[in-house]
């Protein structure tokens, strides 16, 4: 099968399938497991029983050599990776450390945000964890890391890689926003959009009342995932639209084998 997309024709023979706890699997071979993670779902377990279900604690129930190599924020869904052996883990953490694996998110924000000419911006901002107020984190020039996200507005929706046919709008004011994080802190995206003003909807931690009646769930996606094969050091890509709701769906998924700038999904 093969489909268009962005006026590049791609390979779309991957898709994802639902096992009975709920796990999507993306992509898998000996090495890692590329994965959908449902809004709403711990990344890993959290403190306390209550906190115990995860993705990766259900991930592990099907492969139980499964590993951690990084997190989403519970509320976002989208695109995670694990490795299925101690050197895959190693040399994908040592990918993230080096900036080799670049992720894509696509996110709804409060009010009309706009970028010039859907031109990339950046925001430059440290970060840290605002210790009264754990689990928020807030930008500090003196004592926050270096955090750098870049953003610009989508003026299209309907031909946006990241956004399912049907997606879910809200029906006040808002704006879609195509985003790629630099470095990858806690709540970076969230924090440095409600720095601009326009929080992500949906976002219980960062929102106001009006904010929270957005959207049931946070609107923010990871749709897209490039990063070098663990074992081939082969370039890999994802891809990964969503619909914005609270269900565990069967979307299709495109394992997408051209660079980035060849299918929409320019750099900043």
């Amino acid at each position: 099968m093969r489909c268009n997309f962005q006026g590049v024709v791609l390979k779309s023979d991957c898709i994802g399938a639902a096992s009975a706890n709920g796990v999507v699997i993306v992509h898998q071979d000996a090495h890692l497991i590329v994965l959908d993670k449902p809004a709403n779902l711990l990344a890993v377990p959290g403190r306390g029983e209550k906190n115990h279900d995860s993705l990766s604690v259900r991930v592990q129930a099907l492969f139980p050599e499964a590993l951690i190599v990084h997190r989403l924020d519970m509320g976002t869904s989208g695109l995670l990776v694990m490795a299925r052996t101690l050197e895959a883990q190693r040399r994908l953490g040592d990918a993230f450390a080096r900036r080799q694996v670049h992720k894509r998110y696509v996110a709804i924000v409060q009010g009309e945000l706009q970028s010039p000419e859907e031109a990339w911006q950046t925001i430059d901002a440290p970060l840290c964890v605002d210790w009264p107020n754990r689990p928020r984190s807030k930008i500090d020039p003196v004592h926050g890391k270096p955090s750098v996200t870049h953003w610009r507005s989508v003026a299209e929706p309907e031909a946006f890689p990241g956004l399912a046919e049907g997606f879910l709008r809200p029906a006040v004011p808002h704006s879609i926003i195509d985003l790629e994080p630099v470095t990858g802190r806690s709540h970076q995206l969230r924090v440095h959009l409600q720095s601009l003003g326009h929080p992500i909807a949906g976002d219980l931690l960062y929102g106001d009342a009006d904010n929270h009646a957005m959207a049931p769930r946070l609107l923010l996606h990871a749709y897209a995932l490039s990063l070098p094969h663990p074992e081939t050091g082969a370039l890999m890509h994802w891809h990964c639209p969503t619909h914005f709701d609270l269900l565990d769906g069967l979307p299709q998924y495109r394992t997408l084998q051209v660079p980035l700038a060849q299918r929409g999904l320019d750099r900043p």
